[in-house]
């Protein structure tokens, strides 16, 4: 039994932050309680909650923190700190000994943060030079950082400088779309900024909870969540109290006030509990927990009743709860699209070899000198670095990274912060939802359906007496309260009954024993016993007739079968027995927007599975109303069900949702759908739920979920509801189709330049010059790099990567292009000179050919299912117009050029090419791509190819799962000989009781 204590706060529902802060030791008259409830039901908006915190102000209170953009050297404020030193940090002893009247000065703050770090939970921060410099890092960097090497050994300083310029853009560009990516979601993370009251110098003022320090003063109260570790001093409103404390914490000798004691608790209570907690997302108790004078509140707990000061003992990194976030961060996943770069660029690097040594045996058999200097003939070594070149893909890491950069950042602007690049992969190939039923399939806005009113009872009485026994603290009211309050608007006569002259003497909150909440008030001299709860013990309170409750249970079960969460009211006058008023039904409706969204969501190949926490009849009623499928299964049968092995697995595929699900249920739910082989998302939004976040394909942190939860998910949402994640998930398949787009593209270009040069090699003895094919290289990453900002389609089933489809047409693609362009070296030893008209170079023609229909190429492989972007149509018309430059002028050319047949080169001109023959090429290559799309429409709607490489989403190994099942219903016993004297461990069968234990 609590005494009431209210508050009141300007109106924060409105939306009213500003308040001018109180002195520590004013006790300001509040507001009369029944005329302050009065008025919020008249100005309360009926929303939902948003954030406690203030966007955009994250980073700075009047002073920048950002440091110049050109100083990449220097720490910033915000790393000012030795990251050592705070990874070993403690908290010394008096360090804690702050004087609650006067609190830290600014003096003392800096240099506590320096050591402790910033009071939040963030991953490493990147250094942005050593971030710069792991864009020259990796196996087909080092192959092209080679290729400079050779280079400047040939004395070849047109292609050293060139590749080094290609690895300098690629750097550069990747470098710097990452890190405005990575600008746009750290400003929105001001969103999820949680904020605190503390005493600094003698005053009391609001900060964000990041600026909190061991040591600071704080103010917890009612609604706030607990911003670190903290050990509660004294009530708010009995300052003198601290003396009190500094006495009890001389006395510890055994220091029993650490954390490491919080069992024992109950050994130094010192009076009445100071405040109560709710600790259900760390320890999974339903009931909020007392604490007393010198015991730890935990960070991201909630205050549910109090007021008082408190000390921050430890920050977020080193509080109870960020160990257990470290301890999920620490393991680091290289992922599945990291694994198949690696894949694609190692048979890239092979493919590469194998031509090189193809070039060498060719070479050997022409008698070519393996290295010649400064010379204008071929070399081994020449053909090496060409190979070089044109094999390794440089852009490839850049452009992935870039796009997916680009797409993190529009998922940005469409709430949901990216904390991983490659969760965007993940993403588009889900093929499973796991997700929350309240605030993401539903409003979470209870609403308060047609109440059931005893005979001879006002239905004005029963909601003022339910209005009575509800918390009247507005600043922060649980939701079943607030819908009770709110819902006398539409009963004037019921606010009038509240208007007279109410006080609270007692009030009782929800615990699960009693299964509701009192209040003992007077009324013009008048007790009252007000009482609202779980209709059976509310029943169990009155004595009313058989018939009455005979009538009240009928009417209780069928709200249950409808799916509505019911309340009982009864009131209890001075000097009277307790009257049954009757009962009202509360329902969370779904979102305007699920029932749509959950069709579509059906339609991109995804199963959505509901888990809610809810009864099962409210779970399988939300299911009827979404139309996502009735078969929604209690959670117990997961664990106590009976069921085992394949079985199991069977039920968690199928199902439509479980309700009564906690988080280790989540995990267990995500565990069966991968051992089958499905990509699955998980919604989640406590601490608890950190572990099925991680364990996940794409864990997703719903709005207001705790910074535990945010900092192992991979995507943090700050938009409610369902949609936004489908919409995610198509940006996401998009995202997938431009890097798929550019693979392909990519691939084909790699075995385009070495299949025609290594045969024009062997055949001929001629290639092109390398000073030639390093802008090709070049022109075919300028180019590309747009790919990141084009018009992509989304798939309508989850996709992946289907590597075997991708090689055969990458290859088939290849070879054409080469195949064209033979066809135009062929052409040029008739006598008429072929594609030369007037004059020309052969060395310019082949280049201007190959890097037309090279560019051309991602037009094919980006699909015609959307029109290219205007980025991409510039960037690729930008290098067009500099290959045809090239091709007109003669740039390096390399001068004369003499051909083996025909002998007479009339039609050969030392550089420059005739505007003539420039559009012949034009021409031939767009007729090349043509040929080349059509091809590859074909090899698209071949569906054998188009399923080559498709993993079968639900595959099951029920051997392997019933041998599994099995096993888990085994246990060991140790059993002892008396007679010899010898233990032995034997296995047994485990008995139902040991089932139900675990």
């Amino acid at each position: 039994m609590t005494e009431r204590r209210i508050s009141y706060a300007p109106d924060v529902e409105n939306g009213d932050r500003n308040r001018n802060p109180p002195d520590v030791n004013d006790s300001s008259a509040p507001l009369e309680e029944y005329t302050a409830l009065n008025r919020y039901i008249s100005t309360a908006r009926d929303r939902r909650r948003g954030s406690t915190s203030t966007a955009g102000d994250v980073f700075d209170n009047g002073k920048s923190t950002k440091k110049p953009w050109w100083a990449f050297w220097r720490k910033s404020t915000l790393d000012d700190y030795d990251t050592e030193k705070e990874e070993q940090f403690v908290a010394p002893d008096e360090w804690v000994e702050t004087d609650i009247r006067r609190g830290l000065k600014t003096t003392d703050i800096e240099l506590r943060r320096k050591q402790s770090g910033w009071n939040e939970l963030t991953t490493e921060r990147v250094n942005l030079f050593l971030q710069f410099i792991s864009y020259f890092r990796g196996p087909i960097l080092y192959v092209m950082e080679l290729a400079v090497v050779l280079a400047a050994g040939l004395r070849s300083w047109i292609d050293f400088g060139v590749i080094i310029g290609i690895l300098m853009l690629n750097a550069i560009v990747g470098w710097y779309q990452e890190k405005q990516a990575a600008d746009v979601v750290a400003s929105l993370k001001g969103d999820i900024a949680m904020r605190a009251w503390v005493i600094r110098n003698g005053q009391e003022e609001e900060i964000l909870a990041r600026e909190l320090v061991p040591g600071d003063i704080v103010i917890l109260e009612e609604g706030h969540v607990v911003p670190a570790d903290v050990r509660l001093i004294c009530d708010y409103d009995k300052p003198e109290m601290f003396e009190v404390y500094k006495e009890l914490r001389a006395s510890a000798h055994d220091d029993t006030l650490k954390e490491k004691d919080d069992d024992d608790e109950n050994e130094h209570h010192t009076g009445n509990a100071i405040a109560a907690v709710d600790q259900s997302a760390i320890t999974g108790e339903s009931l909020a927990v007392d604490k007393y004078m010198g015991d730890t509140c935990y960070y991201t707990t909630g205050c549910k009743r109090g007021k008082a000061f408190a000390v921050v003992t430890a920050t977020a990194k080193h509080s109870f709860v960020g160990k257990t976030a470290t301890l999920v961060q620490g393991a680091k996943d290289q992922g599945h699209f990291k694994a198949i770069m690696n894949s694609i660029g190692t048979a890239l690097l092979v493919l590469v070899m194998f031509w090189i040594l193809a070039a060498w045996i060719g070479g050997f058999f022409r008698h070519l000198s393996i290295a010649v200097p400064d010379a204008a003939g071929n070399s081994l070594l020449h053909y090496t670095l060409i190979l070089f070149i044109i094999g390794v893909p440089v852009g490839l890491p850049v452009v992935t990274t870039t796009t997916l950069a680009v797409g993190a950042a529009y998922l940005a602007k469409q709430k949901a912060i990216v904390q991983k690049l490659t969760a965007i992969e993940s993403l588009a190939g889900v093929d499973v939802l796991c997700s929350d039923k309240t605030g993401t399939l539903t409003a979470n806005q209870l609403s308060i359906r047609e109440p059931y009113v005893a005979e001879g009872v006002d239905v004005n009485w029963m909601f003022s007496v339910a209005a009575i026994a509800s918390s009247h603290n507005v600043k922060n009211l649980d939701p079943i309260d607030k819908v009770t309050i709110l819902t006398l608007r539409r009963y004037p006569k019921a606010r009038e009954i509240l208007s007279r002259n109410w006080i609270t003497e007692k009030y009782t909150p929800f615990d699960p024993v009693s299964k509701r909440i009192t209040t003992v008030c007077t009324c013009d001299g008048v007790r009252y016993t007000c009482a609202k709860g779980a209709p059976k013990a509310i029943l169990g309170l009155t004595q009313c007739s058989a018939e009455d409750a005979k009538l009240y249970r009928e009417k209780a079960a069928e709200f249950a079968r409808r799916g509505f969460r019911s309340l009982g009211v009864a009131v209890q006058k001075e000097g009277e027995p307790w009257q049954l008023l009757g009962m009202y039904p509360m329902f969370d409706p779904p979102r305007e927007d699920t029932a749509h969204t959950i069709t579509e969501a059906q339609n991109l190949g995804l199963s959505v599975k509901m888990l809610t926490g809810d009864a099962i009849a409210i779970a399988k009623e939300t299911c009827k109303m979404l139309a996502l499928g009735t078969k929604v299964y209690n959670s117990e049968r997961l664990i106590h069900g009976g069921l085992t092995g394949s079985r199991q697995h069977d039920l968690v595929e199928r199902a439509d949702g479980f309700a009564e699900v906690f988080p280790e249920h989540k995990y267990q739910v995500v565990e069966m759908l991968q051992q089958r082989g499905h990509l699955t998302a998980m919604t989640g939004d406590g601490v608890n739920d950190a572990p099925s976040l991680k364990k996940s394909d794409c864990g997703i942190a719903v709005e207001g979920a705790t910074e535990a939860a945010q900092a192992a998910a991979d995507i943090v949402f700050l938009a409610p509801g369902l949609s936004t994640i489908v919409d995610a998930i198509k940006v996401a398949r998009q995202i997938f189709q431009r890097m798929k787009a550019y693979i392909q593209y990519r691939i084909a270009l790699c075995l385009h330049l070495e299949i025609y040069l290594v045969t024009s090699m062997i055949i001929i003895n001629e290639t092109i010059r390398p000073d030639l094919i390093v802008f090709i290289a070049l022109f075919a990453d300028l180019a590309t790099i747009a790919v990141a900002y084009d018009n992509a389609h989304y798939e309508q089933r989850p996709v992946e990567w289907q590597l075997p489809k991708i090689w055969v047409i990458s290859v088939v693609l290849g070879t054409l292009l080469a195949a064209a362009t033979w066809v135009v070296r062929g052409s040029m030893f008739t006598s008429s000179g072929g594609l030369i008209e007037n004059f020309g170079h052969p060395q310019e023609i082949l280049f201007l050919e190959v890097a037309l229909t090279e560019n051309w190429l991602i037009f094919v492989t980006r699909g015609g299912k959307t029109w290219p972007s205007w980025q991409l149509v510039l960037a690729i018309l930008g290098v067009d117009v500099l290959a045809t430059l090239f091709c007109v002028f003669g740039w390096l050319s390399g001068g004369s050029f003499k051909q083996t047949s025909p002998p007479d080169p009339a039609t050969f001109s030392d550089g420059p090419t005739s505007i003539v023959t420039v559009v012949i090429v034009w021409a031939y290559s767009l007729g090349v791509t043509i040929i080349v799309a059509m091809v590859y429409a074909i090899l698209t709607d071949i569906p054998w190819l188009d399923n080559l490489g498709r993993q079968t989403r639900s595959k099951a190994d029920t051997q392997m799962e019933n041998i599994i099942g099995h096993l888990s219903k085994l246990a060991i016993e140790h059993e002892h000989d008396q007679h010899s004297g010898k233990s032995r461990f034997v296995l047994s069968a485990r008995t139902t009781e040991e089932e139900e234990d675990e």
